[in-house]
């Protein structure tokens, strides 16, 4: 990717800045996850700025995780996150490091600043550290254990990381200001106690960094030039800024963008592990969730989300973003790239009365309208074939253009057929038509130049492979879950409709050996992938997305 490639962003432009200043002669950016869950498409945001700003100006990026709390993190979630920016289409090559890789550099700094009267083990328990710290109109206050000698100090520490203390029971806190207007600097803590095995480190360690501590020593010892950070921590970046500056060690550069927002979205990892843990969706990979493992699953193409990522932009200020916007950049996309195929969601039978019982046909049909090179395919035709319920009505409302009693409508890439009869169960629902066709209009034109205005997508009853269909929708019907009115919380938006499983669906025969992953658009439908519970006995797709937004018109209809 060449520079001008990249759109400019006030990002860009500090990097340039410093480029053209000799702040720094190269770019080397990061992304720092810490794997206690997976990744959602707001990290996507993130990747794609960090990577594809190193990209655009011939740098790199590190891959380095924020493994510095045992408690809650799992290799399960480190792989998970390397297949996830794989997937999007970016690469660390060797440069995969973990906080772990640093615990004793952090730690030998950590006596430096003791030995420099610039950091203190504190005895204070967690609440009365937050009651000392103050708020954010009242000044904290110091801490009586605050003024311990620099030889105290060294043996607490030595002995918190020999593991002669329980948990809570002591801390090292930073000696920054308790009087500063940034809560931040008010003595942070620097390192607490957790007798908790780590996933890497194991029990080596008893005393784990915070990641305030942690971030920026992390940044220096890799060389990195510019820390791209979630706006959050703009607050933090005098903290960030104090510990290198306390410790004289190469000083990276923190900048800080807007996260993202999205409409009908949670993006909080806490409400996310919820939805799991509670039981209202299937895991972090249904395909309902804005993880990307779920929008992998549900068939979302990574180059959609990073088309959709470019179109939103880097910002400073935070703003919510219409998640239409990335479902429609997802059906740009497999508007080109799907191949096009024939489904039948809800089956009605019709039978051809005049078509030869023994008789078969095979029909060509265009993969892709869109592109030449996608070719054609062959379609079964015969005597009987399925249709949709919905493209049937005994009594046909005003301007209905599908098939009627008496009314014509052609077969896509078949012919003209016509109703003359409707069979009805003793219950009176219609299970089954019966029709004529016109041998003269193979392809779906007249000879003798008649019109007809429907046109239905079908399948070969005696060819239909069966289908379950899984049809997803928004997981919430309010564009803000998150600001919950009084006495509510973001579970009380769920949308009852999210999910809708169609069992005995039939499909052309060409996808019986469709494989998990592949993508097409059936002709009418929308765009569907094969979900992962597919074998080789059953097959599953999931709906990625309608071809047209379908909740774009429900609003109108709110606010007309």
């Amino acid at each position: 990717m060449s520079e001008t490639s990249v759109p400019s962003n006030f990002i860009r432009e500090a990097i340039e800045e410093d480029l053209r200043t000799g702040r720094y002669d190269r770019v080397h950016t990061r992304f720092p996850p810490e794997p206690n869950g997976y990744l959602h498409i707001g990290h996507a945001k993130a990747i794609c700025i960090d990577f594809g700003l190193a990209e655009a100006f011939g740098g790199k990026c590190n891959l380095r995780f924020d493994d510095t709390n045992p408690v809650k993190e799992d290799i399960e979630y480190v792989e998970a996150i390397k297949e996830d920016i794989h997937w999007l289409g970016f690469d660390w090559e060797e440069r995969e490091y973990y906080a772990s890789d640093y615990f004793e550099q952090l730690y030998q700094w950590a006596i430096e600043l003791i030995k420099k009267g610039k950091a203190y083990v504190d005895d204070l328990s967690p609440e009365e550290v937050r009651e000392y710290r103050g708020t954010l109109t009242e000044p904290g206050k110091e801490s009586p254990y605050r003024n311990r000698s620099v030889e105290e100090n060294l043996d607490l520490f030595q002995r918190m990381r020999a593991g002669e203390f329980p948990d809570g029971a002591r801390v090292l806190r930073a000696k920054i200001d308790m009087s500063s207007s940034n809560i931040n600097l008010r003595d942070p803590v620097m390192y607490r106690i957790l007798h908790s095995e780590h996933h890497r480190t194991g029990n080596k360690w008893c005393i784990y960094p915070m990641y305030d501590y942690a971030h920026g020593q992390s940044d220096s010892i890799e060389g990195i030039t510019h820390s791209l950070c979630d706006i959050a921590y703009e607050i933090h970046r005098p903290l960030y800024d104090w510990f290198l500056d306390a410790l004289e060690i190469y000083h990276p550069r923190q900048i800080e963008f807007a996260r993202l927002n999205l409409t009908y979205t949670i993006l909080s990892k806490r409400y996310l592990k919820q939805l799991v843990e509670g039981g209202y969706v299937s895991g972090w990979d249904d395909p309902r969730m804005p993880t990307l493992c779920g929008m992998r699953r549900r068939g979302y193409p990574p180059e959609a989300i990073r088309d959709f990522i470019e179109r939103v932009g880097v910002a400073k200020n935070e703003s919510i973003v219409d998640v239409a916007l990335l479902e429609h950049c997802v059906r740009d996309h497999l508007n080109k790239t799907a191949p096009r195929v024939m489904a039948v969601l809800n089956p009605l039978k019709v039978i051809i009365d005049n078509y030869p019982e023994e008789k078969e046909e095979q029909l060509e049909a265009l993969n892709n309208p869109e592109d030449a090179s996608f070719g054609t395919r062959l379609v079964p035709f015969s005597r009987e074939i399925y249709i949709e319920q919905d493209d049937f009505r005994e009594i046909p409302p005003p301007k209905y253009f599908r098939l009627a009693p008496g009314k014509e409508v052609r077969l896509r890439y078949g012919y003209f057929i016509k109703c003359v009869d409707v069979v009805k169960d003793p219950q009176g629902n219609i299970v089954e038509l019966h029709c004529t066709y016109d041998p003269e209009t193979r392809g779906g034109y007249a000879p003798d130049g008649r019109k007809v205005q429907g046109t239905l997508h079908w399948v070969s009853a005696a060819h239909a492979t069966d289908a379950e269909v899984r049809l997803y929708d928004r997981l919430f019907n309010h564009p803000d879950p998150d600001s919950a009115e009084e006495g509510k919380t973001f579970l009380d938006y769920l949308n009852p409709n999210s999910l809708k499983v169609l069992t005995g669906c039939k499909v052309e025969p060409c996808l019986a050996k469709a494989k998990p992953g592949q993508r097409f658009q059936f002709e009418r439908q929308g765009y569907f992938c094969v979900d992962l519970d597919t074998t080789d006995n059953r097959l599953v797709f999931n709906r990625t997305v309608e071809l047209r937004d379908s909740w774009a018109k429900i609003e109108q209809k709110k606010t007309g």
